[in-house]
């Protein structure tokens, strides 16, 4: 099976590059050599579109989705995809140890606390109406989320905002994961490959012997191929990917 698309906009936000011009200088040996999460925990987007009183309420995670949506200067009701691995685990975690201590829970984190937490308030920010899917598919969750990306520019040419992005884990599940780039959040604006675009992004399923040979691609590699013009290829969750710039 093979994806193409073509990239209108894209928009990325890590703790320490949050900003397209950032992402030009990113550091290939950081995600080799430490757990950026230990260095910059508490760093989220500053979000000076939403006011203060609704943006104190949002996770990291949804402000993360937020600022990326907001960069890719999306369509007006446009459709949006918005994945995510582990969702809003943090405030899970919360509430279960609030049942555990037997406290109120409370209205706002349960409400928050659902896996299409930053779809819906994009939805309300935006004031976006049309069509939004969540997609969740362990270490294959940006790779499901393009398919399904291609599935609905098939059934509609128009162009939709794919919002993909991940908090690192609560401690208690550390030894289940190594995401060592972590946090980090990645939208797309995205049409069909016929469409006029300067950059164009294809996928394709590997083979066993494939993947033993074709060099790995990070998020931050793919970011940074984006941020600087370079055409990239490589294998990323089970699938080769290819960003080619003309």
């Amino acid at each position: 099976m093979q994806l193409r698309f073509s990239i209108l906009s894209w928009g990325a936000w890590s703790p320490k590059y949050q900003q397209h011009d950032d992402w030009q200088t990113w550091c290939k040996h950081l995600a080799e050599t430490t757990k950026e999460h230990d260095l910059t925990d508490g760093i989220s987007p500053a979000l000076p579109q939403v006011p203060a009183m609704q943006r104190r309420r949002f996770s990291r995670l949804t402000k993360m989705m937020l600022d990326v949506s907001f960069q890719c200067d999306a369509p007006p009701n446009c459709r949006s995809i918005f994945a995510s691995r582990h969702g809003e685990l943090h405030r899970t975690i919360g509430l279960l140890e609030d049942i555990i201590a037997k406290q109120p829970l409370s209205p706002l984190g349960f409400s928050q606390s659902v896996h299409n937490t930053g779809s819906g308030i994009f939805g309300i920010l935006a004031h976006n109406t049309a069509p939004s899917t969540s997609v969740a598919a362990g270490t294959e969750t940006l790779s499901q989320a393009m398919v399904e990306a291609f599935a609905q520019l098939h059934q509609s040419a128009e162009p939709l905002l794919l919002v993909f992005g991940d908090d690192p884990v609560p401690p208690v599940y550390d030894e289940f994961t190594q995401e060592n780039e972590l946090p980090l959040a990645l939208g797309l604006i995205l049409a069909p490959a016929s469409h006029t675009a300067p950059v164009k992004l294809t996928l394709s399923q590997l083979t066993q012997a494939q993947q033993q040979n074709t060099p790995a691609l990070s998020y931050g590699m793919l970011i940074h191929a984006l941020a600087t013009s370079q055409n990239i290829a490589g294998c990323l969750s089970h699938w080769h990917w290819s960003v080619e710039h003309g």
